[in-house]
């Protein structure tokens, strides 16, 4: 579908400062010159509210879209077209004028183990001290290993890095395909299977947001997205909406397609453990394209209902008082 562009184009792209947020963002701009060779694009570098506030976890400063509104007001603005997000960032809800058009194909979904000292988490001592800033990760570690020390971990992944490197952590968790993207595969010690470490939802996707009435530009991206991974993300992110929640708490979701079915499991944990929930359903896509998306978003909502009656409400409710 290049035809799409009559005249040449300029696509101003809004995304965070950080290296894996750069990367993201000249990935799409890489995609999109090789779909509409008549297209250019430009960079408008921003910085989030996430990106400012470094010496607290995420958890404590609290809301949804800590690294997108910026880049939000950015289009509304018309300073840019498009935005480019990891997925576990974006908040379920959108601004008037604002919504989600494309997602990308995902990159490896899973979280990784990274250690200079130790082969895999299994091998790390009981005491260990192990760097996240994700209540997500914190509960299902804290889950197999209750005495470990869980510390924050906050700022790019070079930051991250650094940090371990100078022996403030015997191990940290990180995103495997951030890691990937950067070429610092090496640096994965052990990519955590999804039975021990369920990722975030949206996690290892990259998502395209732009104005709702800029119709060429939502017919580029158009173009771009994975379906696959569109109903992946979609079954996770309805998961998210019916509990309310955010890429801040406590929540893992994650849902993969096998042939003709869509499997997804949901989780819900305290952040020292001590209590988890899970959920797992399977839903059959059948061969009605119109059907689909229905099927994939009640998915997710279905999954939420299994953890809302386990009683993962309470744990939601709490932390949200804390």
């Amino acid at each position: 579908m290049t035809g799409v562009l009559l005249t040449e184009k300029i696509i101003r792209i809004a995304t965070r400062r950080s290296p894996l947020a750069l990367w993201q963002a000249e990935h799409v701009a890489k995609r999109l010159q090789e779909t509409f060779p008549e297209c250019r694009t430009e960079l408008v570098k921003m910085t989030t509210q996430g990106d400012r506030i470094l010496d607290a976890p995420l958890a404590k400063i609290g809301g949804k879209g800590l690294f997108v509104k910026e880049l939000e007001q950015g289009m509304l603005e018309d300073l840019a077209d498009i935005a480019v997000h990891s997925m576990k960032d974006v908040p379920v809800e959108f601004p008037d004028g604002l919504h989600l058009a494309a997602i990308l194909s995902r990159e490896d979904p899973t979280d990784a183990f990274v250690s200079n000292h130790y082969q895999t988490l299994e091998a790390l001592p009981a005491n260990a001290r192990i760097g996240t800033s994700s209540l997500r990760r914190q509960c299902q570690i804290k889950e197999l290993y209750p005495d470990a020390e869980i510390l924050s971990l906050r700022g790019n992944v070079n930051t991250r890095l650094s940090k371990l490197d100078a022996g403030e952590y015997d191990a940290i968790i990180l995103a495997s395909a951030g890691l990937k993207r950067l070429g610092m595969a090496g640096r994965i010690t052990q990519c955590l299977d999804t039975s021990v470490s369920l990722p975030a939802i949206g996690q290892g996707a990259i998502g395209i947001e732009c104005r709702t009435d800029d119709l060429e530009i939502n017919a580029m991206l158009k173009v771009l997205h994975d379906m696959e991974t569109g109903l992946c993300v979609t079954a996770e992110r309805a998961m998210n909406a019916r509990l309310n929640g955010g890429c801040q708490v406590p929540i893992a979701g994650f849902a993969q397609l096998q042939s003709d079915q869509l499997v997804m499991r949901g989780l819900v944990g305290n952040p020292d453990g001590t209590v988890i929930y899970r959920a797992t359903r399977t839903v059959d896509l059948g061969n009605d394209p119109g059907l689909v998306d229905d099927k994939v978003a009640n998915l997710g909502k279905l999954i939420a209902e299994d953890l809302l009656a386990q009683g993962a409400d309470k744990i939601l409710q709490a932390l949200l008082l804390e």
